[in-house]
């Protein structure tokens, strides 16, 4: 049996059909249309010709799960809003089903990601997980008793729009020192900048030819690595950061293990450590218990399998 993933971006939807081990066995991508409904058509398709191409029948599919960015009313199947592209209110759920007689599921792509995360990625085997993804923006997915937690409405753990700093940097939703602010792949680029304009020598010069905007979180660590100090003042604030929002979280959900993912992640072991070694330095008091700090496992397939999660 196969289990038919649908990760919504606002450029392109992928959509894969997953073996009951978590594998992608066959993928694809469309183009993303700014009308819902056309581009709900065009998913209709593109999974026609996966189960045509794979040779599978619809009778060996046990559902359909999607993950897209934004507000989504996971238990009723609407995705409300998403800033990504001009949707609102559109049912999937019920869409989907004037197509396919199957089960059809729908949650916010982070979640859907920290549900794969769980199921067949770093932290299979764990009930509870928290994932912060750090990339554009900052995502959050919480799973608990292996099942997410989305809160009221499906509207909760939005762990990129918790305050970090009291009226501190104007974040993309409208409110005030967001995590999302200080500590997204966007943020961390930001920073760079401002350091490289007050340091002309830095290395992270090299790298941009003579644009500054041509900066990325690669070229900060990778000049850290080569002992320049000014990214290493821009990687250690950032870590800062980064490392404030997980204690909050740790505090808060106490889960078996955290998860991060994202771009940022790849940056590897030099990250990962230094986030380390700030947790256990700053973690609350008496709650010395020692939590696993991973990144995710599942990468660019994150999105496809975390949707096929939803089912069953």
């Amino acid at each position: 049996m196969y289990t038919i993933g649908v990760d919504i971006g606002g450029m392109t939807i992928k959509v894969g059909l997953v073996d009951e081990q978590g594998n992608i066995v066959i993928k694809d991508r469309v183009k993303t249309n700014t009308d819902p409904y056309v581009a709900i058509k065009d998913t209709v398709e593109l999974i026609n010709k996966l189960l045509e191409k794979y040779n599978v029948s619809i009778t060996e599919i046990t559902g359909i799960g999607i993950g897209c960015p934004g507000s989504v009313k996971d238990r009723e199947g609407i995705l409300v809003y998403t800033n990504n592209l001009p949707w609102y209110n559109v049912n999937f759920r019920e869409e989907l089903k004037k197509y396919f007689n199957l089960p059809v599921e729908v949650a916010n792509d982070a979640n859907a990601a920290a549900l794969g995360e769980v199921k067949y990625g770093v932290a299979k085997g764990y009930s509870n997980a928290v994932m912060l993804t750090l990339g554009t923006g900052v995502g959050g997915g919480v799973i608990i008793d292996k099942k997410i937690f989305s809160g009221s409405d499906g509207f909760g753990t939005e762990l990129g729009h918790t305050t970090l700093v009291y009226g501190g940097k104007l974040c993309t939703c409208g409110r005030r020192g967001c995590l999302e602010s200080y500590a997204s792949a966007t943020a961390l680029m930001e920073q760079a900048r401002e350091e490289m304009k007050i340091n002309k020598n830095s290395k992270m010069w090299n790298y941009v030819s003579g644009d500054i905007m041509n900066v990325d979180g690669k070229i900060v660590f990778d000049c850290m690595q080569q002992g320049d100090e000014s990214a290493k003042k821009v990687v250690d604030t950032y870590v800062n950061y980064v490392s404030e929002g997980i204690i909050n979280m740790l505090n808060i959900f106490r889960p078996d293990i955290f998860i991060i993912g994202g771009g940022v992640s790849s940056a590897g072991k030099v990250f990962f450590d230094k986030i380390i070694k700030k947790v256990e330095e700053e973690e609350y008091g008496y709650a010395k218990v020692v939590i696993d700090i991973v990144p995710a496992k599942l990468g660019n397939d994150a999105g496809i399998i975390g949707a096929a999660s939803l089912i069953g």
